[in-house]
């Protein structure tokens, strides 16, 4: 395990380092690959989990994957994922692979089957309670030209700061015990299977999420902070950052961007990913990006300024990818720290790259945010806003669909996380589909 480290000026300095792309690269050989990752029993552990303070009621199935859009997620192979898994089970005795720096795209993992996987988390998970059920709303279809792009945006909570140092003072630390939580942020992931996959306060990222993803046909790449608070916590796995999964299988990686944000002239803590992709059905071109700006009240001004120098350098970025004056199209996914009263969201809102909020969809006008995307309980008291958004370029693409937000019954007293829900943050889904261009349509 990583030891406990204090930032100093040469970690800040040397972010270039932490900032590890792991898209692009030829895969290895499956000789090589045995030398990346530990050899694996033949099953994984289904037996019962570790004992609970609490007696909750026995795991009901998950809802029905409302991924139904017609397009595959990856490309699945034949090949049992019982392997894939004990890996999974195993990863946290093991040594931590960011720690080498091993490049996990360079290994050709053995594809995985999402359902066998999907059963696998239900199984592991059997002693806990269901996770929240949601549904889609649908706001229009769409057609099989114009097919639709599957966006989840997710904090997951980081694993360090969950057990260390975020203080959920109605959570137990039974919950939070990485070998059953991990398997819980997977089943989320399993259930609604995006596209792409935008996630912050990742600190399990090379041992976990990047070789199990890739075994579902994502690509992927990885900008941690660069003076992650999980460094201070005992027994961590690393510092946490930013994560951004693409299906490999639809869309083709043309360039990517690591960005450290700035806020008064000063370079923060806060980092972000822009990653140029091809969709290979429409041949439409957009950019993605995923970030997390500074967090705690009476950082107003300062996520505004960071909120500014990303849009900025979004800007230049889709300048400089489209043939058209105004850029390629864009979705910015992030946990923003922010409510929509603040000033940065204000900068989204009026932007010259033309951005709209995806979840305002779901409020009767249209022009309201979910009450809450974050609910939880510290030693401060509770806490329960929206801080969580999905933009979009609302003249290049139309929202199809909305995963509807749990209600306060669902999340239940305790707020989160919980038994049943892995982190302080909700996930937002979305289903996107571009915008038919006039001379497409002739």
């Amino acid at each position: 395990m990583y030891p406990v480290r204090r930032c100093c000026p040469l970690l800040q300095r040397d972010l270039a380092v932490f900032c590890m792309s792991s898209l692009g690269t030829q895969p290895k050989t499956a000789g090589q690959l045995k030398k990346a990752i530990p050899a694996a029993p033949q099953r994984c552990h289904t037996g019962p989990g570790p004992s609970l303070t609490a007696q909750p009621k026995p795991r009901e199935s998950a809802p029905p994957s409302a991924f139904n859009n017609g397009t595959p997620v990856c490309s699945m192979g034949s090949s049992s994922s019982s392997r894939l898994f004990s890996t999974l089970a195993q990863s946290l005795s093991s040594a931590p692979l960011a720690h080498t720096h091993v490049d996990p795209e360079e290994c050709e993992f053995e594809q995985a089957d999402p359902e066998a996987l999907l059963r696998e988390c239900e199984e592991v998970l059997r002693n806990r309670p269901p996770r929240p059920h949601r549904d889609f709303i649908q706001s229009r279809a769409s057609t099989p030209h114009n097919p639709q792009i599957r966006i989840m945006q997710w904090n997951i909570l980081a694993q360090a700061l969950g057990e260390g140092k975020d203080g959920f003072v109605r959570c137990p630390m039974e919950a939070l015990n990485w070998a059953e939580r991990k398997y819980l942020i997977l089943e989320e992931i399993l259930t609604y299977r995006p596209e792409i996959l935008c996630l912050q306060e990742v600190d399990h990222y090379y041992d976990t999420f990047q070789p199990v993803l890739s075994s579902l046909g994502y690509q992927s790449s990885f900008c941690p902070k660069p003076c992650s608070p999980c460094l201070d916590v005992q027994d961590n796995n690393g510092p946490d950052g930013c994560a951004l999964f693409f299906n490999r299988q639809r869309f083709q990686l043309l360039c990517t961007n690591h960005l450290r944000l700035s806020a008064m002239m000063l370079k923060t803590n806060q980092v972000a990913i822009v990653a140029t992709l091809l969709d290979r059905i429409t041949g439409r071109t957009f950019c993605v990006a995923v970030t997390h700006l500074k967090a705690r009240s009476g950082w107003e001004a300062f996520r505004s300024a960071q909120g500014s120098h990303l849009l900025q350098q979004l800007k230049v970025i889709s300048s400089q990818q489209g043939e058209q004056p105004e850029g390629v199209p864009m979705v910015v996914c992030g946990d923003f720290n922010a409510e929509p009263g603040e000033e940065v969201y204000r900068r989204f809102m009026i932007s010259p790259l033309g951005l709209d909020s995806a979840y305002r969809s779901l409020s009767a006008d249209g022009n309201s945010e979910p009450p809450y995307t974050s609910w939880k309980i510290r030693p401060s008291g509770e806490s329960c806003a929206t801080l969580d958004y999905i933009w979009y370029s609302r003249g290049s693409f139309s929202v199809d669909a909305i995963l509807s937000m749990p209600s306060e019954e669902q999340i239940g007293p305790d707020r989160l996380p919980s038994y049943h829900y892995p982190s302080d943050h909700l996930s937002l889904v979305c289903d996107l589909s571009f915008i038919q261009e006039p001379h497409r349509l002739m």
